[in-house]
Formats: structure tokens, sequence, C-alpha cells
């Protein structure tokens, strides 16, 4: 394969994903992909001998995956050390603490159990950016990737670490005093994913009465109406046993939702709202606060009267991170619940961020119960444009002037956001306004703007 192969981008927001045994995901592409993160370390980043931590949620084909893409890294002259199952940020962690040059995860987050996907990590232990990918990327197509075969000693080594699920969740429980569980009865979904072992160990020890689901690691069940995609699942079992609050993950745990007693969800907006006010008393908050586009305008709003400013990113927690860096914020997340708490990660952690969240209610003094009657939320209306030439459209002049005059028109009563799907053939369209009538109006004639363009597309 020559310097000038033609590849398509594997990358999409979070690491590459496909169905498993399929597309991106064969063992031989994992491969090439593990060589070519080493081939990035070495040339890209001078580390002749990297040494790189690998983990994995509990997917069917996680072991056949993590195997291909450990023997990629391993016959590239990398240093491999396997943690087996564990939560990302469990191996964003181990990635710090054995002062590694990198990190992989073999998992795909939240999707189905038929997908897996791979992700990196940096020497800091957080995901790559684009710019890294990218060149992560171009060594998939590189005459390189086959030619450089080191032999003898320089060939790497595998090392494995069968208990760092419980050093990692051995270090979160030393972060923060159990006063705030003590006295609880809380219920806990683990999406039968790589949570499952770190969240009985957390909680076990926290002195509340705790109950799990979605423990099962069985890879064929993760995610699989479990978890934060399937909330409804949880608050139905948190109003019916009487539990003071349920706590859910996604398949790598690096995401969390909460929902209350009255079975309510407490999203990321939320939990920034709070966090922020205990950053900032504890002088952990820096600059303030980052927010996604998605974000509700109410967190702007709430955060605004403790003079705390929020700074706005685009979708993916690894731009979260590089805006937080580049205003010094020390808080941001996403309405989806990945958080990133810079005090204590450098990543979102689902585990952390609910232990902090609860911490922080605790500290406050907040009712965790009243906490979704008192943010009032501004309306929202998300609509989904189907359409092939996505790219075309959201290039077009002529659709932006008129976003740009019903942002004028909504400039002090709410918002509209344009953007195209990074993973399907849509265009989505978000209204947010403080009055719910006007939402249709204005949804209906930004669709129209883009239809027209769609059109002459």
């Amino acid at each position: 394969m020559d310097k000038k192969h033609s590849i398509r981008c594997l990358f999409g927001t979070d690491g590459v994903r496909d169905v498993a045994n399929r597309g991106f995901m064969t063992p031989e592409m994992v491969l090439r992909l593990g060589r070519a993160y080493v081939l990035y370390l070495i040339e890209k980043k001078g580390n002749s001998k990297p040494t790189i931590v690998v983990g994995r949620d509990p997917r069917h084909s996680g072991k056949m995956l993590e195997s291909a893409l450990i023997s990629g890294m391993v016959s590239a002259g990398a240093n491999v050390i396997t943690l087996g199952i564990i939560p990302t940020p469990g191996v964003s962690y181990m990635v710090k603490k054995l002062g590694a040059s990198g990190g992989a995860v073999v998992s795909a987050s939240h999707n189905p159990p038929e997908y897996n996907g791979v992700k990196f990590l940096d020497e800091e232990g957080c995901k790559l950016l684009d710019e890294s990918e990218a060149e992560v990327e171009e060594y998939i197509g590189d005459s390189l990737n086959d030619d450089w075969r080191p032999t003898g000693a320089s060939i790497g080594t595998i090392e494995e670490i069968s208990d760092a699920w419980l050093e990692y969740a051995k270090w979160m429980v030393s972060l923060f005093e159990s006063s705030a569980f003590e006295g609880r009865k809380l219920l806990v979904d683990c999406a039968n994913g790589a949570a499952a072992e770190p969240a009985k160990a957390v909680f076990n020890s926290m002195g509340c009465e705790v109950d799990f689901l979605g423990i099962s690691q069985d890879g064929l069940s993760i995610n699989e109406r479990s978890g934060v995609m399937h909330l409804r699942n949880l608050a139905e079992k948190v109003t019916e046993g009487g539990y003071d609050f349920g706590i859910a993950y996604d398949g790598d745990a690096d995401r969390t939702l909460i929902v209350d007693s009255k079975g309510r969800t407490i999203d990321g907006d939320i939990m920034l709202w709070v966090l922020a006010r205990w950053l900032k008393k504890s002088h952990a908050l820096g600059a303030g606060v980052v927010a996604t586009v998605m974000s509700n305008m109410a967190l702007e709003e709430h955060l605004k009267g403790e003079d705390i400013s929020v700074y706005r990113s685009n979708v993916g927690d690894r731009y979260v991170m590089e805006t937080m860096n580049k205003y010094g914020s020390l808080l941001g997340g996403e309405q989806s619940g990945h958080v990133i708490i810079k005090k204590f990660a450098s990543t979102g952690d689902g585990l952390l961020t609910s232990l902090a969240f609860v911490n922080a209610c605790f500290l406050l003094g907040e009712e965790i119960s009243s906490l979704v009657d008192r943010f009032h939320r501004y309306p929202q209306l998300l609509r989904n444009v189907p359409s092939e030439k996505k790219e075309k459209i959201m290039e077009d002049p002529e659709l932006w002037e008129t976003i740009r005059q019903i942002e004028e028109e909504m400039k002090g009563i709410g918002r509209v956001l344009v953007r195209p799907s990074g993973t399907e053939p849509l265009v989505r369209v978000l209204v947010e306004a403080k009055d719910n009538s006007v939402l249709e109006l204005y949804a209906k004639r930004v669709i129209d703007a883009i239809l027209k363009s769609s059109a002459k597309a």
C-alpha cells in the first residue's frame, strides 16, 4: 500500500466505530490502526519506544479486536500494558498514573452490542485532537505501515494489570467523603458495561443502601434497555422502589445521567449548574464553565446570576476540553452527561461526575428532588432534515443569511442552531425560546430554507 492510498475519514466525534467484524472494525483494519498509532507516537511525538495502556468494555467482539490492536502495536515496537475490562476514564487514569506515552480503548460507548470501536488517548489521558487523529489516519495508508518491521528485542512487549479497575475505584473513593451518601437509598444502572465492577466497589463503600441494574458483562447486552440510552427503565424502577435517586452510565462509563425520586431526568446542564457553584466556592472553577451549543440557555441564565461565565463549544467532549483549555475553565460538559472536572480528571468520567454531583448537592444544601423544578429550562424543539447533500447545504450563503435574520429576531428571547449530523445524512435544527408558541414558527422558516438549499445543491 503506497503513500497515495485513498482512505475516507475513519475518525468520528469519538474515535473509530463500526459494526464489529465489518467495515472499519475488522481485525485486519484494527491491527493497521494500532500500528498507525505507534508510528504517530514515534515520528510525531518523538517516543522511540512508546508504552501504551489498553482497556476495553465487555462487548462480545472486544477480545478479538483488542488482540488485533495489541498485535499491531507490539509489531510496530510499542510496549503494551493491558487492563482488561475497565471504563474509558479508568484507562485515562492509568495512563497518567503509569506515565505512559498514550492509551487506547476498545469500545463503542453508548452504541448497541454489535458495534465496537477504538479511541486513542494522549500522554495526559485526553482524547486526541482532530489534528492528531488526522496524523494517525495518514499512517493507515502509508507504506511505512507495512514496511516498519522491528525484529528481535525491538519488538514490543505485553504486560497485564488485572486489577486496574479496582485501583481506579479505590482512587475515586478517596476523593470524596461518604457523608453525602449515608442514609440514602439509590439505584445504579451500569448499562451491562464496563462500570459494573468499579461501581459496585465504589457505592458499596459509601454507607448507603444501594441496588444495581445492568451489571451483566456477557458482552451481548451492553446498552440494551439499560443505561443512559434507556433512562425510562431506571426512572420507573426508582419511583416504584422509593429510591432517593438513580444513577445511569453508558457502556464505557464516560457519561452519566441521574433521575430524581420522581423519575425526572437530571441531565448534564443541571449537573453543570450545581457543580459550577460548588467548584467556585472551593476555588477550583477557573474562568468559568464550558457547555456545548446544545446546552439550554437556562444554564447561562442561572450561572450569570452567580457571576459565572459560560463558554460554548462544538458538540463532543474533546471539543469541550479544547475550549476549556482555551479559556482556562476547569469545568465543562454536555447535556448528554459527558462532564469534565479538571480538578480530578482530564476526560469525561461518569462515575466521578456522579460522585462529585451528589457531594456538591450535599455541601451546597441542595435537595436533588427539587433541582428540575428550579432549573426552569427554556422550551426546545429539535428537528432532523434528511439530506444526502448536508455538506453543500451548509455552504449555502442564502441559508446562513436566513439564519442570521432569525437570530436577530430572536435576540434576547431565544436562539436557533443548525448543524450537520456527524454520523447520519441529516441536518439538525434546534430552536430554543422562552415562549413555547414561537418554536414551530421559527423551526419552519429554517427547515424551509434548508429544503430550498437542498433543491439547489
